[in-house]
């Protein structure tokens, strides 16, 4: 797979060191010169490009026309906006996932800026303490598709509509998929026949649609 990030912070080097571990071409474009000197040869394996991401031409220098993914993780809504807007008009890119900074730009990380999933680090921390903390709530983690589908997690309290049934039984919305299920720190990949318990932590995939049917399910 050949990867494209935009920003060579603490992020994009994160993610082009793993990346590169997995087997993966990686190319980082920034133009800091403070971070192209001081970390441009220290990850081994990865191609580093001094220049402007939100420049066309640097990117097609970094090979966009060619990459299947493109990671705008800058410390900057909007070059990460700008980035992805070009990589999926301009370049075609099939995939462009993208870091929001502040969480009041979310709303704008969507389709029509090109992004196919948007990443707010805080709104993930807020969710995970949330999902720590809590017992019968309903907690978004992650938004797919410009918030079209999100990954939510509910740990099934006493009186769950949901409690001792078989998922099967609980009629989910048709876009509604029960992903995993965490019970007694192991990990059950449901079936239809899965039977739920109280006290276990049920990952779901929802739209905007069947955010609201499923938490009834769930919740109640």
């Amino acid at each position: 797979m050949i990867v494209v990030i935009a920003g060579g912070g603490s992020v994009g080097r994160f993610i082009a060191e793993q990346l590169v571990g997995a087997g993966h071409q990686v190319t980082i474009v920034d133009n800091d010169v403070r971070v192209f000197s001081q970390y441009g040869s220290t990850i081994p394996g990865v191609n580093w490009l001094r220049g402007d991401a939100c420049d066309f031409s640097m990117l097609k220098s970094a090979g966009l026309e060619h990459a299947d993914v493109v990671a705008s993780v800058t410390g900057d809504d909007e070059d990460n906006l700008v980035v992805s807007l070009l990589a999926k008009q301009e370049f075609g890119v099939p995939r462009v996932v993208a870091r929001v900074n502040n969480p009041k730009n979310e709303w704008m990380f969507n389709e029509t800026w090109g992004v196919d999933v948007s990443v707010s680090t805080p709104h993930l921390i807020t969710g995970l303490v949330q999902e720590a903390v809590s017992v019968g709530s309903f907690v978004r983690l992650l938004s797919f598709g410009g918030g079209k589908a999100k990954l939510a997690e509910v740990t099934l309290a006493e009186g769950s509509p949901a409690a001792d049934k078989e998922i099967v039984d609980l009629g989910f919305p048709r876009d509604t998929t029960v992903v995993a299920v965490l019970r007694d720190d192991k990990v059950i990949m449901p079936r239809g026949d899965t039977i739920l318990r109280v006290g276990d932590e049920v990952l779901v995939l929802v739209t905007d649609e069947s955010e609201e049917g499923a938490r009834l399910i769930l919740v109640g």
